[in-house]
Parts: C-alpha cells; sequence; structure tokens
C-alpha cells in the first residue's frame, strides 16, 4: 500500500510538472510568416518562452530555430504536416537549446539542417547533434531573395547569426536581440559583451530598412530593440 501511495504522488507531481509548461504558440506575423514559441523551466528564471520562425514559400516550409524540445519539435512539424506544406529546411542561430533542442529529431527526418562551422564545432563539444549542412561564408542565401543569414560578428554567442527576410523586412534576431523591456543582457556565459554593440551596428548598416525584429526571448519590436541591445551591451548590466 505504502508502494501504490508512493507512485500515486510520484505520478501526480509528474503530471502536474507536465500542466504547468504551457502549449506552444504560433503566430502569423505576415501572409507567409510564423512565429513559434516554446516553454521551458529553467531554474531560478522560471518559464522562460523562446521564439523561432516558420517562413513558408509556396508548398514548403522552413524552420528558422527549433523549439526547446525534441518533443515540442514533434509538434511544430505535426502543425506544417497539417497545412499540408512539406518542411524543406531548418536553421539554427547558435548552439544554445533554445535554438537548436530539435535539431537531432529534423536531422532523424532526413531536413536539411543548417548552422556556421562553429555552430557545429560548439555542439559538437557538448557531444550533441550537429547539422547536416554548413553555412561557410558570413552572408548565404537559404532562399533567393526569401531568407538571408548573415554573421554580424560575436554578441551573445561567438557563433550567433541573425535571419533576414527581405520581401517582409523582419528580422530574426534570436537571442543575439533583446526585447525592449529587458534589463539586462540575461544570460552572458558564452558571450563577447564588448564585441555586442559593434555586431549591432553591423545589422543596422546591414538592415537599416527593417519593419519588424523578433528577439529570442520577449515582445517583438522594431529597430529600436538592436539599439537597445547595443545599449544594454555597453552599460554591461548582465543578467
Amino acid at each position: 500500500m505504502r508502494h501504490f501511495i508512493f507512485l500515486c504522488v510520484i505520478f501526480s507531481s509528474m503530471a502536474f510538472a507536465t500542466k504547468d509548461v504551457p502549449k506552444p504558440k504560433i503566430i502569423q506575423l505576415a501572409d507567409n510568416v510564423y512565429q513559434h514559441i516554446s516553454y521551458k523551466e529553467i531554474g531560478s528564471l522560471g518559464m522562460v518562452g523562446a521564439s523561432g520562425l516558420v517562413v513558408i514559400d509556396g508548398v514548403n516550409a522552413h524552420i528558422i530555430d527549433t523549439p526547446w524540445t525534441i518533443r515540442d519539435t514533434k509538434k511544430l512539424v505535426a502543425w506544417i504536416a497539417s497545412k499540408d506544406l512539406t518542411l524543406k529546411s531548418a536553421v539554427v542561430t547558435h548552439f544554445h537549446k533554445d535554438a537548436s533542442g530539435g535539431l537531432s529529431f529534423l536531422n532523424s527526418l532526413k531536413i536539411e539542417t543548417y548552422a556556421t562551422p562553429l555552430t557545429n564545432k560548439l555542439l559538437d563539444s557538448k557531444q550533441r547533434e550537429k547539422s547536416n549542412n554548413e553555412i561557410q561564408s558570413n552572408e548565404y542565401e537559404l532562399l533567393t531573395d526569401k531568407i538571408e543569414v548573415f554573421y554580424p560578428g560575436a554578441g551573445h554567442s561567438h557563433d550567433n547569426i541573425v535571419v533576414w527576410l527581405p520581401e517582409e523586412k523582419i528580422l530574426f534576431g534570436g537571442c543575439f536581440v533583446k526585447s525592449i523591456n529587458s534589463k539586462g543582457l540575461g544570460y552572458t556565459g558564452h558571450a563577447s559583451v564588448k564585441d555586442w554593440p559593434i555586431s549591432i551596428q553591423n545589422v543596422i548598416n546591414k538592415y537599416p530598412n527593417v519593419d519588424k525584429v523578433v528577439p529570442g526571448h520577449g515582445e517583438i519590436g522594431d529597430i529600436s530593440l538592436l539599439r537597445h541591445t547595443a545599449q544594454l551591451a555597453v552599460g554591461n548590466k548582465g543578467p
């Protein structure tokens, strides 16, 4: 009887923990662009939402950053399939799990996955699965005139890249860009804070006509998010 009660407590706790994690969200940003948001409990930070994109081109779809987990990546892939779309590729903007947590699942589906050589090196150092394609230059068109990848320099991490959607004038900044409500830089364990403002300026110089900026965490904004991030880095306020 004691064992039965003990097991009931364990399963109840597991169910409660699962219930507490919000379901992934998908929000339409433009005719062919969707934001996906997944959640994970991160220590003292509590529940943290992480954003990525789904870009649609005809009957094909492309993922920019995976959800936190394989479980939520499976849900995102299922949503894409429910729209009668074919998932063609995925790009991860840096090696942290809020950008690449579902990479191994996508590889198992034989999806074309992309990361920089440095991102793959860092993934390998963590004994995590790498992308099956590498972006060899600082500027790369994943999809001609539709999806452009740019390495601006180190910031949140040494391998962070941004993704530009020229038709919609949407910049996916990922964790390289902070939301306007951020009071500090967040986790800086793999950052280059001194290079961050310069790298931000490189993005501003390259994409001066940006309409929307999507940060890795928090609310979408405009080019002011880039300037805000640079100011935080100059002030080096940390978490």
